[in-house]
């Protein structure tokens, strides 16, 4: 479910019409429907209703401020994997106590201002992590709570670069070596072990992975706490897939993953934590491009917009399908023809999309990518020196910018040219 319809033959953001953010902001640019995220968290909220639990939207999907202030105000808990996130998190006036530290390769210096600053936990990664985080602790006096990520070697059945649970995998300790690396983190001073984490990948379309990782983590919390430990708390990660086309099956819903949750550890009596990302913010956001040319090849047609790969990188990197729809609406009955959807980055790989069927289209129009709120802006980059877009706020009939498009200048001047140059 989504707020994004067309409104009089226009695509609206809720109330307001995408031509009107254009006409004021400028393409290409993303724009957030503060509708869809509330009801998005609302729906994963009310899927543990009854149980004690805390849903931690994972803010590595979308990071800005704003988006993560409305959240926190809903309730919601930040998972967050760097430094840089936790304190956009803390920017966002989320307290210390609802932020979860996530993250393979933490540094002393991320610890250290985590414990000062206040952490719900430490999602531990490794052994030496663990070492780490304990002299850390040790030093400033105070304890870390954590839970130790554990890698339950479960086939996600998602995309290889975003499959995490599996053994060559670089996330969590091996399931088969947990008893021992709990053990040495109740030897290690200032630790306390509040419970267990997995995650097992994102995107994913189908529950069973999740079944079966939760049943081993089942199986492997009573095994801990008959070794003495205090197992109350279990992160069960995140991951549930969305639908990015129209004519895909509907992924399983929140209420569903839910009943699993409870069918597999609900009698074990922990406070249950999840890390939703991409099904919260992917289809909460659009973005929307101009085009600047359409280009006749010798056997297919181009469509150039103004938005290239820096801006939404999905489509190179993991070969991602977005729908592409017009702002305006296309004639009932009108003949579409397949286009080659392109950006102007001196890449091949630049493109969005080959032979798209999308209705004619000339320069000048607007369209839209949907689906486009999970890891487009936070994945943006400069490169060949094009500015970061801005990222545009809808709440009803009113919109904000929520991150402003930078100047050239801005951009350049972060360039220092040493005096011997």
């Amino acid at each position: 479910m989504d707020h994004f319809i067309y409104k009089d033959g226009v695509l609206h953001a809720e109330d307001v019409a995408l031509t009107d953010i254009a006409r004021e902001v400028g393409t290409p640019f993303y724009v957030y429907s503060s509708a869809t995220l509330l009801r998005h968290y609302q729906v994963f909220d009310e899927s543990l209703a009854g149980m004690d639990h805390l849903i931690c939207f994972a803010m590595k999907s979308l990071s800005n401020v704003a988006v993560l202030k409305m959240l926190g105000k809903a309730g919601a808990g930040i998972d967050v994997v760097s430094i840089g996130e936790y304190l956009r998190a803390k920017a966002a006036g989320v307290d210390g106590s609802k932020i979860v530290f996530s993250g393979v390769a933490k540094s002393k210096m991320e610890m250290r201002t985590a414990l000062e600053g206040g952490i719900r936990q430490f999602n531990i990664e490794s052994e030496p992590e663990m070492e780490a985080l304990s002299q850390v602790a040790t030093e400033l006096g105070v304890e870390a709570p954590i839970t130790i990520r554990v890698n339950p070697d479960v086939d996600a059945k998602t995309h290889a670069k975003i499959a995490t649970g599996k053994k060559e995998n670089k996330f969590g300790i091996p399931i088969s070596r947990a008893r021992e690396v709990y053990a040495r983190a109740a030897e290690l001073p200032n630790l306390k072990i509040v419970g267990i984490d997995v995650h097992i990948g994102s995107q994913l379309t189908d529950l069973e992975p999740f079944r079966q990782a939760y049943r081993k983590v089942a199986e492997l919390t009573e095994t801990l706490r008959a070794d003495g430990h205090s197992i109350t708390r279990l992160d069960l990660g995140g991951g549930l897939g969305i639908p990015y086309t129209r004519s895909n099956e509907a992924p399983p819903l929140p209420m569903e993953l839910g009943q699993v949750i409870r069918e597999e550890v609900g009698h074990l009596g922990c406070e249950i934590e999840l890390e939703p990302g991409r099904l919260i913010a992917g289809n909460a956001g659009q973005l929307v491009s101009e085009v600047v040319y359409v280009k006749e090849g010798e056997d297919r047609k181009f469509l150039i917009l103004d938005a290239a790969m820096n801006d939404l990188t999905r489509p190179s990197m993991y070969d991602a399908h977005h729908d592409i729809d017009p702002v305006i609406e296309a004639d009932a009955g009108v003949e579409k023809e397949p286009y080659d959807v392109v950006g102007g980055i001196c890449e091949t790989g630049d493109t969005f999309a080959k032979g798209r069927d999308l209705p004619p289209l000339k320069a000048g129009d607007l369209v839209s990518f949907r689906s486009a709120g999970a890891y487009g802006a936070v994945m943006a980059s400069e490169y060949n020196s094009r500015p970061l877009i801005p990222e545009v706020l809808v709440e009803g009939d009113k919109f904000a910018v929520i991150r402003r498009r930078p100047t050239y200048e801005e951009m350049i001047s972060k360039d220092i040219v040493p005096e011997w140059v």
